[in-house]
């Protein structure tokens, strides 16, 4: 360790167009963006009477600035492991791009501005949520992936406030309508992040990472959570329209949706092959936003 850390210090010189460049990488802007697209639909089924673009934008930049910071720091916080496997050794930290200090103030920077945005320009609760995200995230979720396999589930709750944020921006509470969401993109995560620790389990093993396919090697149990969660979210998603908020055509898109990721789970549970896990995680990442751009052009 003592090798990567200093290793991690002998920073490259760049250009500007090379430092942006790094920046903007440690923001992980694809993530972000599905984020706010799940923000952004809890706040429009949210909304009643007028739709408040003004709100609606301010809303999506604070959160969007919240996935931005609390990105940067997951790296700040992970940069010894990330030089440890392929898959992230050339993230900005770990390649030498950027240093540590300068990620940290980066980083501590778009959440501070993030929250003093969400607080004076949207309400006090969206705020108060992003700093559950910020605590939850950040200071327990990153620091336990090496401690034990929790932190998957520990991490699924700050992953699952962007929906609910949205709702709290549009309308300042936490209704049903509100949680039912928070649960969906909170089951969501299972399936999708232990798809992902199975085709990186070797490189998480090598770092330390204890997600589930490293202390269970056979896989048994991570193909047990993957269906079962699956499962539970073909029921919860459903929950929109009993609520009284999405369509008829909402509740079959829904149903279909979630049919076809339990089909991909249980594909994978029986052979548990790298290629599948692959397939797994290709229709997680389709399901969640079509699942949530039907909730849109569907409200009730």
């Amino acid at each position: 360790m003592e090798s990567a850390s200093t290793e991690i210090q002998e920073v490259r010189v760049l250009g500007l167009r090379e430092r942006v460049s790094a920046y903007v990488e440690l923001t992980k802007p694809r993530i972000a963006f599905m984020l706010v697209l799940t923000a952004a639909a809890g706040f429009y089924v949210a909304s009643a009477g007028k739709f408040d673009w003004a709100l609606f934008v301010n809303a999506m930049i604070g959160i969007g600035l919240l996935a931005f910071g609390v990105a940067t720091l997951n790296q700040y916080l992970e940069r010894k492991t990330d030089m440890l496997m392929a898959r992230t050794a050339e993230r900005p930290l770990p390649s030498g791009r950027l240093t540590p200090s300068e990620v940290l103030v980066f980083g501590v920077l778009q959440c501070g501005v993030a929250e003093v945005y969400l607080a004076f320009l949207v309400n006090l609760l969206t705020a108060t949520l992003g700093v559950v995200v910020i605590l939850g995230y950040v200071l327990v979720y990153t620091p336990l992936k090496t401690r034990s396999s929790a932190s998957t589930a520990i991490g699924a709750i700050p992953g699952a406030m962007p929906p609910l944020m949205g709702w709290t921006a549009a309308t300042g509470d936490i209704t049903l309508g509100a949680w039912a969401l928070f649960v969906i993109q909170f089951l969501w995560q299972f399936p999708h992040f232990l798809a992902i620790a199975w085709m990186y389990r070797e490189q998480y093993g090598k770092a330390g990472i204890l997600m589930l396919p490293v202390l269970e090697p056979e896989g048994r149990m991570t193909a047990r959570q993957i269906v079962s969660f699956a499962f539970m979210l073909l029921s919860v998603s459903l929950a929109p329209f009993f609520l009284g908020f999405a369509s008829q055509v909402y509740l079959v898109a829904a149903f279909l949706l979630g049919v076809w990721f339990l089909i991909e789970s249980v594909r994978f549970a029986f052979r548990r092959t790298d290629a599948l896990a692959r397939r797994l995680l290709l229709v997680s990442v389709i399901y969640l936003p079509i699942l949530f751009l039907v909730l849109v052009l569907t409200k009730q």
